[in-house]
């Protein structure tokens, strides 16, 4: 939103003003006034809204409209994830100390009680600078808007009038104009004369002068100068009047653009409707679509199309699957020139023009929040149930795309400084993500329950009764639940919890650090915890096995399962079963952001858990690093979440077979997995052997495109020895390390960072997935060289006691008071004094 001349900030009495004032720009309206005040601004995105004494919704503001909002800076918190575009930092004259921390926040800086020296520069921001002078009088307005530029002064609308400046008020027109300077001798400004809404090409090109410009405001019609006649009353002889829609100034402040809604003949004297000949392109049609509406003859096709409504329905349908059919430049322009010609066929026959159509966009374009943009289920199942055009997306790839291959190099010819590269995983944004979860977080804050119902019903499609599932859970039956797949589920569990249950602290940790004192450790559950299984439409079991079995055998009392619901609003019997087998508490059938949020505030009828755990997408992980970092939350993750990632480290004696098959084992998960492959010392024939495995496992697969991808950002690192293969994979902290080596479990003692290793060519990772009895929730992005993955103690916290008798206290004491004495903290030497001077007696 480039900054106006000036911002009228609008009182009670300005009603009358606004329609003159909203051609030059926007106009402020506090937030107590904008219900009274908004029916007579004429278009959204004309004006901003000070909610900075007010607690009113900021997203409801600049969804109905607004350009953008002013904010105090105590409610910076609270508009945390609106575009920094949208948001206006007000400061009072004492706090332009935070001025660029408030930059930061929003786009614009409003300075309450500050002066025209007051500008991005002084203040040292790059943002736009709004100043409301302590005492503005009229008499010196106008020079103080010159002298401000280009800080923007606000302007109480009381000072402001559509008459002639004078001793208490100003004219809008002087005020606009202050520093609007013209470089002709005759004092003259270029001014091109454009149609609103209707087309890009001008009307024409003319003059303005003062008086023309005052005039146009105080009439809001096209006025400009005649450089033979005088001031041009545009139409008042011809009848092509125009209705004045704005006024904007060019960067250099010495030509105008005047937005028109022309009416009559058309522009030009010639009678064309510009100076520059006839429409083009949408204007052109919208005309002719108008000249046939009127006038088709009875019968005809067009008059048809305007008529039956049945026909027009079939014809848009009809275009847009042929647009969506076209795989050609030239047979997409075509297809969707006959949508756009239908489009604004129906558009036209109810009325509707292409001004309201680009308003509708504005519209659309100020929302700060929007639905997820999925298509209705209708069309979702016509698009499945319907053959593709092209070969779908996971398709095998075509010959001409060449063998899919890793890129190679060899480790000892990397120069020192391009070592890092080889660590690095693809930059993710998190902080961008963070700013597109917070609308969503924030709103099941705020509404709870009817919040989360209505982004299920938005996001996940299920319109649900309630979010909450409680036990006891309905078993599942054999035909929802075949006999194999329970079985496998139950020995996947079996061996999770037999490998989780022995991590249990047996009994408290208790050390005797001299006589008489005795310092202690011991475990506790932790009380509350939300597990998160992705799904849906997808079956994800394991996933709640390898979180709700430790929540299980931790001891924690309640276990909420988070998952999204299908559409009919069930859970997959799979997960449900999962659920009676770990004793969850709570089943809440959300995804998404709005699942996390709900973990981490709770609702009426959702408990707030301690501690979130759980894989997702990036809207999940951002979600969860945004609520553990609110104090208002008090909740806690696993660990930091990315792409998932193998390295596997291969010798002599690797199958190519295996190595290939566990590199796409991760490849296929997503075109950012990681995948490395360290080869010790492997002949040409080899890595040849394993490459061309890869290449014939991968056209095989379902998913090769994706695996396409995610191969051809992957690596070969090729070493000469075993310790320099271990260094590499220590340094690159893979999320699982496969060991294809003579020795592998020998190897597994020189391993220092990894989430998750497999020992041997008969461990796939497959088996730690699902159901070897390790967990497969496991640091990514190189977090494993600080995280360990999700095991029982994730789910404890320790805490620890000290028990010291007297004795220990005369010896341990002095110790105590004479290092507190010198910290200088002497309430903490004297609780000590107090209890040797008893001792003493």
């Amino acid at each position: 939103m480039p900054a106006p001349i000036f911002l009228p900030l609008v009182d009670p009495t300005a009603a009358a003003l606004i329609p003159a004032l909203a051609l030059l720009g926007p106009v402020l309206v506090p937030a107590a006034l904008l219900d009274a005040v908004r029916p007579s601004i004429p278009k959204t995105g004309s004006y901003i809204v000070d909610v900075s004494a007010s607690d009113a919704d900021v997203v409801d503001i600049l969804n109905a409209g607004a350009a953008a909002v002013v904010v105090s800076s105590q409610q910076f918190l609270s508009v945390a994830g609106i575009p920094r575009e949208r948001l206006i930092a007000k400061l009072q004259a004492s706090e332009l100390a935070n001025a660029a921390a408030a930059a930061e926040v929003a786009g614009a800086i409003y300075i309450v009680g500050g002066t025209e020296k007051d500008t991005a520069k002084s203040l040292g921001v790059k943002a736009d600078v709004y100043v409301e002078l302590a005492s503005p009088s009229p008499a010196t307005l106008v020079e103080s808007i010159k002298a401000a530029r280009p800080t923007t002064l606000v302007i109480p609308t009381a000072l402001l009038t559509t008459g002639a400046s004078s001793a208490t008020h100003v004219s809008i027109a002087d005020a606009f104009l202050a520093p609007v300077v013209s470089d002709r001798p005759d004092g003259l400004f270029p001014t091109i004369v454009a149609s609103s809404g209707h087309s890009s090409r001008p009307l024409g090109m003319v003059y303005s002068s003062v008086e023309s410009v005052s005039e146009a405001i105080k009439t809001q019609k096209g006025v400009y100068q005649s450089r033979k006649h005088g001031l041009w009353r545009k139409g008042e002889t011809s009848g092509s009047v125009q209705d004045l829609v704005s006024i904007e100034l060019d960067c250099d402040t010495d030509s105008f653009v005047f937005n028109v809604v022309q009416h009559g003949t058309g522009f030009c004297h010639l009678g064309t409707p510009t100076c520059f000949g006839n429409w083009n392109g949408l204007a052109r049609l919208e005309d002719t679509l108008k000249s046939r509406l009127a006038d088709a003859p009875e019968g005809s096709y067009t008059k048809r199309i305007f008529t039956d409504e049945k026909l027009l329905r079939a014809k848009i349908m009809e275009e847009a699957e042929e647009l969506c059919d076209a795989q050609t430049k030239e047979e997409i322009a075509f297809e969707a020139a006959d949508l756009l010609y239908f489009s604004l066929a129906r558009a036209v026959s109810k009325g509707v023009s292409l001004k309201d159509i680009e308003l509708a966009l504005d519209a659309k374009a100020l929302k700060v929040t929007r639905r997820k943009g999925d298509a209705k289920p209708k069309w979702e199942e016509k698009v499945a149930d319907k053959p593709a055009a092209a070969p779908a997306p996971v398709a095998a790839a075509p010959a001409e795309e060449g063998p899919i291959r890793m890129r190679t190099t060899t480790l000892k010819e990397v120069p020192k400084e391009e070592y890092r590269s080889l660590l690095l995983r693809p930059v993710l944004n998190s902080l961008a993500m963070i700013d597109k979860v917070k609308p969503i977080v924030e709103r099941v804050r705020k509404e709870g329950d009817a919040g989360l119902k209505a982004m299920t019903k938005q996001f996940d499609r299920a319109d649900l009764s309630s979010n909450v599932q409680l036990p006891p859970f309905a078993t599942p039956t054999e035909a929802e639940l075949p006999k194999d797949v329970k079985a496998a589920i139950d020995q996947a569990y079996a061996n999770v919890k037999a490998f989780h249950a022995a991590q249990v602290d047996a009994a408290p940790l208790r050390v005797e650090t001299m006589p008489g004192v005795v310092c202690s450790r011991f475990a506790r559950p932790i009380q509350r915890v939300g597990i998160y299984v992705p799904g849906g439409t997808a079956i994800l079991p394991s996933t709640a096995i390898m979180l709700g079995v430790p929540a299980q055998v931790a001891g924690c009392k309640e276990i909420v399962l988070a998952t999204p619901p299908r559409p009919d609003g069930s859970i997959s019997p799979e997960v449900l079963y999962v659920a009676q087998l770990t004793g969850v508490t709570c089943i809440l059938k959300a995804g998404g952001a709005q699942a996390v949020a709900a973990f981490a505030y709770g609702t009426d009828t959702v408990p707030k858990v301690d501690k979130i755990f759980g894989p997702g997408n990036q809207w999940v992980t951002a979600a969860k690093m945004l609520v553990q970092n609110d104090t208002d939350a008090l909740v806690s993750i696993d660990m930091p979440a990315g792409p998932s990632e193998v390295l596997v480290i291969a010798d002599a004696t690797a199958n190519p077979v295996f190595v290939a098959a566990d590199l796409l084992s991760q490849a296929e998960h997503g075109v950012d997995s990681q995948v490395v492959l360290v080869g010790i010392s492997l002949t040409a024939e080899h890595l040849a052997a394993i490459e061309a495995e890869v290449d014939r496992q991968a056209l095989a697969l379902p998913r090769v495109a994706i695996a396409r991808v995610a191969i051809s950002k992957s690596l070969i690192v090729l070493v000469d020895t075993l310790e320099e293969g271990l260094d590499f994979s220590n340094d690159y902290a893979p999320e699982h390390l496969i060991m294809h080596l003579a020795d592998a479990p020998g190897a597994v003692a020189q391993v220092e960072n990894a989430g998750s290793v497999f020992v041997g060519a008969f461990s796939p990772e497959s088996c730690g997935d699902y159901a070897s009895g390790t967990n497969h929730t496991l640091p990514t992005n190189g977090y494993a060289r600080q995280f360990s993955g999700v095991n029982t103690l994730s789910f404890q916290k320790h805490i620890t006691s000290q028990e010291v008798t007297a004795d220990g206290l005369r010896v341990l004491g002095p110790v105590v008071v004479t290092l507190a004495e010198r910290e200088g903290l002497e309430a903490h030497a004297n609780a000590v004094r107090v209890r040797l001077a008893e001792l003493a007696k």
